[in-house]
């Protein structure tokens, strides 16, 4: 299945799996590539060198290209950039947009930008400054979202630009891919559907948690980082919102210092970073400084297995899944879907 997206990128299928801190490693990521969609790697929870020995583990499992996503205000953000043209990485995503000079640059070297967006005018904004594609999230996404749904978001983004979107947000099977590309868009991402597949690293027990979730099983909370987030209903969730300002900012300022220690993310840009959030978003400060706790809660979780003291983000789709299949299966699966439903169409309205 040709598209925009896979002639962009080199890889056979219009299919993306998202860099999910904590996990989209090595291991997923390469499995991803294998199954010729677009494996991206997750980098903003990884110090330099845990993201040097990653792209190297993944190079050994595969000669496929894959992606890495990038903080873009990173302390070391530069010294990623330089990471990834040397080893000649084929993708950069981010989930902030890039500067115009760090675009410029990874293209100059050959390497495939795609930034991540969350509405039409920032999709606009990057394009003019070189990107090559982007990725429109739309609310049913997990983790960090906004309010509009993907059937709004997707078409306004498709109207402002003209480079490859792909679609994120409420995706999960060939149904939805064959949805996406009938918009007009290049492929698809998926993160909650990968997260659920027998190559990701998440605990099983955490990947039974999110098995048994209704279609009601998220919700979104201003409560872990002062911003929309998607994550599973649990208790701790409902905790947060009911812990006082104080205890939470204390908590909340020990996992700060201990995620700048782990992204190099330097205090000034954490400040610029929290001072950008509180823009236009009435933030207390308590709220700032749970941005940075935020890796923390989502590591015990995905990592550690701790759903109790853990956030999981999740998108809405997992009501809809039921299965733990293989990283091959969920891509060769959706695509023949979708190429069936497409084929369907077109036979019913004669083309």
């Amino acid at each position: 299945m040709k598209t925009a997206l896979t002639r962009l990128v080199g890889v056979e299928h219009p299919v993306v799996q998202t860099g999910m801190g904590w996990v989209a490693g090595p291991r997923l990521v390469s499995a991803t590539a294998e199954a010729g969609a677009l494996g991206i790697l997750a980098s903003a929870t990884m110090t330099f060198g845990e993201l040097e020995a990653a792209i190297a583990e993944v190079k050994k499992r595969t000669e496929k290209p894959f992606g890495v996503n990038l903080r873009a205000d990173a302390g070391d953000a530069g010294a990623r950039v330089d990471l990834l043209i040397r080893e000649g990485v084929k993708v950069a995503s981010f989930a902030l947009a890039p500067r115009k000079e760090m675009i410029a640059k990874l293209r100059d070297h050959g390497v495939v930008v795609i930034p991540s967006v969350g509405a039409a005018r920032h999709a606009e904004k990057v394009a003019a400054w070189g990107a090559d594609a982007v990725i429109v999230q739309g609310g049913e996404g997990g983790g960090h979202t906004g309010g509009v749904a993907t059937t709004l978001l997707l078409p306004s983004v498709l109207d402002t630009v003209d480079i490859p979107v792909v679609a994120a947000g409420g995706f999960f099977d060939g149904r939805g891919l064959a949805a996406a590309l009938a918009y007009g868009a290049a492929g698809v991402a998926m993160g909650t559907r990968f997260l659920l597949s027998k190559e990701s690293t998440v605990p099983d027990d955490v990947k039974r948690l999110y098995l048994e979730q209704g279609l009601t099983g998220t919700v979104v909370t201003r409560r872990v980082d002062g911003l929309p987030h998607r994550v599973l209903r649990t208790d701790l969730v409902e905790k947060l919102e009911r812990t006082g300002r104080l205890r939470g900012l204390a908590q909340a300022a020990r996992n700060a210092l201990r995620f700048r220690n782990i992204t190099g993310l330097s205090p000034v840009a954490m400040v610029r970073e929290g001072f950008a959030m509180k823009h236009g978003n009435d933030l207390t400060w308590s709220q700032l400084v749970m941005a940075a706790n935020t890796p923390m809660l989502l590591r015990a979780g995905l990592v550690e297995g701790r759903t109790d003291a853990g956030v999981l983000a999740s998108g809405q789709v997992v009501g809809m899944i039921h299965d733990l299949p293989t990283v091959a299966q969920i891509v060769e699966g959706a695509v023949a879907e979708a190429g069936e439903i497409l084929q369907r169409l077109g036979r019913q309205t004669g083309g």
